[in-house]
Parts: C-alpha cells; sequence; structure tokens
C-alpha cells in the first residue's frame, strides 16, 4: 500500500508560543488542481485578543532596548533566514510559485531585514532634531515608537510582503500582530519558527492566519491598536478599516509599494508608526555674581 503523507498543521504564533486557535478551526490550502497541501490554523476574535494582549506586555521592554541591540536581533533575523533559505525556497514553490521567484523572494526578504537592522540606530539621527528657542532652553524633537500594530501584508506575496511590512515597524520600537496571507500563508507562519529562535522577545511579533473577510474588522476596531496598517486593494475592506480606526483616532496606513523595489524599505517607513517627543531643558547660567540660575 502506498503510504499516507501526514500533513503539516501550521499553528499559530502568540507570546513566543505555537498555539492552535482556541476555536480548534482549520481549513485546507490547497494547489490549483485541488490537492490539499496543509491545515492551516483559522485564527478567531479571541485568538486576536490574546496576541494583542501579548504584544502590548511586550511593547514597554521592546521600546526601551537600545537601538544596537535592536539592530542585532534584526541581522539575527537574516543570518537565520539565510541559513534556512532551501526551506523557504522549497516552501514557496509547494504554494505553486516559480523556483526563480521563490529564490529572488527569499533573498529580497533577507537583504531587507538586514536594511532594517541598519536602520534601527539611523533613522533617529535622521529625523531628530535640536530646535531653536528664544529664551535659556534647549528644545529637543526625537521620535518615539506609537506602539502597538496590526499588520494585513500584500496578499500576493508568501514572504517578502510580511517582512517588508513588520521590520520597519519592530525596527523603531513597536510591537505587532500580522494576519499571514491567506491563500500564501506557509512560509510567512513557518518565519514565526526564525521569531521564536532569534532572541526577539516574546509578543514582540505575533502571527495569525485565518479568513481576511473574518480577521480585518477586529483588527482595525480592536481599542488597544494604536495604529493599522493594510497593504490590500479590497476597496471593501479598506474603507471599512478605515472607518472602524476612526473610532478610537488610530493611526490608519494604506501601503501600495512595489515590495520589489528599494521604494519598499525607506527610513521614513518607519517613521510612519513614530509620534515626535519635544523636550525642553534649561540651560544653566552663572551670573556675575557667581549665582547659578
Amino acid at each position: 500500500m502506498a503510504r499516507l503523507k501526514i500533513l503539516k498543521t501550521y499553528k499559530l504564533y502568540i507570546a513566543g508560543q505555537f498555539p492552535r486557535s482556541e476555536s480548534g478551526r482549520y481549513y485546507e490550502l490547497t494547489d490549483q488542481k485541488g490537492k490539499t497541501l496543509a491545515n492551516v490554523s483559522m485564527a478567531s476574535r479571541k485568538d486576536f485578543r490574546n496576541a494583542i494582549v501579548a504584544a502590548r506586555a511586550a511593547q514597554t521592554p521592546w521600546q526601551e532596548k537600545s537601538a544596537m541591540n535592536r539592530a542585532q536581533i534584526l541581522y539575527r533575523m537574516a543570518e537565520m533566514l539565510e541559513g534556512r533559505y532551501k526551506q523557504f525556497v522549497d516552501e514557496l514553490q509547494y504554494m505553486g510559485i516559480s523556483k526563480s521567484r521563490a529564490e529572488e523572494e527569499v533573498e529580497l526578504s533577507i537583504d531587507r531585514l538586514v536594511y532594517y537592522a541598519g536602520a534601527c540606530d539611523k533613522f533617529q539621527q535622521i529625523f531628530s532634531s535640536v530646535n531653536p528657542v528664544a529664551s535659556s532652553h534647549y528644545n529637543f524633537s526625537v521620535p518615539e515608537p506609537m506602539g502597538l500594530v496590526a499588520i494585513i501584508p500584500p496578499e500576493n506575496f508568501g514572504l517578502l510582503g510580511s517582512i517588508s511590512t513588520l521590520a520597519p515597524i519592530i525596527a523603531g520600537g513597536n510591537t505587532c500582530v500580522l494576519l499571514a496571507p491567506e491563500h500564501l500563508p506557509l512560509a510567512a507562519v513557518s518565519f514565526a519558527e526564525v521569531l521564536a529562535h532569534c532572541d526577539l522577545p516574546a509578543g514582540v511579533v505575533n502571527i495569525l492566519s485565518g479568513d481576511i473577510d473574518e480577521l480585518h474588522g477586529h483588527f482595525s476596531s480592536h481599542m488597544d491598536v494604536n495604529a493599522m496598517l493594510y497593504c490590500g486593494k479590497n476597496k471593501k475592506h479598506l474603507k471599512a478599516m478605515q472607518e472602524n480606526s476612526s473610532l478610537n483616532v488610530k493611526r490608519f496606513f494604506h501601503w501600495e509599494l512595489d515590495w520589489e523595489e528599494e521604494e519598499a524599505q525607506s527610513p521614513y517607513l518607519i517613521m510612519d508608526f513614530q509620534e515626535i517627543k519635544t523636550t525642553w531643558h534649561p540651560i544653566e547660567k552663572t551670573g556675575a555674581s557667581g549665582i547659578k540660575y
């Protein structure tokens, strides 16, 4: 008898763990011929809420890490992805992507992580300033992370879109919850295995999989999400998420980029998820009498 192949069940990634959906649901990912490729967990509203709790708990410690430490962790992600190059190429091919495009996508993903690793300790220097004021004060403006970001990456990339969206967000000190592309989820979910072994603190990145029609409303309406990033082209989803985001005045961004070109990596993409904090500090002076004021 022919051996019955065991299909892998791709789980969620929440708080550094790999749980199944609390609902127990999954969907069968199939190829163009209808052959089942894998079982993929279907996240529920409760799973999303669990991911939000984990991301919020991790946000302050992640923000307080030095820029150099964040850079080291992103670079370690690139190293590990390079070491598992063949696995990710095979996984993208498994979902129907040609070998040449799969190789290009993995290579670009590695290079993008290296780019943002290098930007971690530079974007603040570029966008900070010392402001002139007409009083005896120093006045500094510096970028600070917004906090917790919900991400729905482009649907037409199995890996590159997810990395291109989460990398600038975490490089800037934010945490995130990302929804893997519904029809190309395997490589994005497998990337969680890289995240779990690269010294990234649990909860900084959380990856869910499932039905975008069911989940996009939870992503954009949750009151503890500080910003929302959507990279799809569904106008119905876009309109609904913009309206939901307005309920608690969360920042909403819709990126339409050529993900294979240089425009998809920029310090300005980091700055989309930064707030500018201005600090006043008095200048100490000594008068003719020797008194400091």
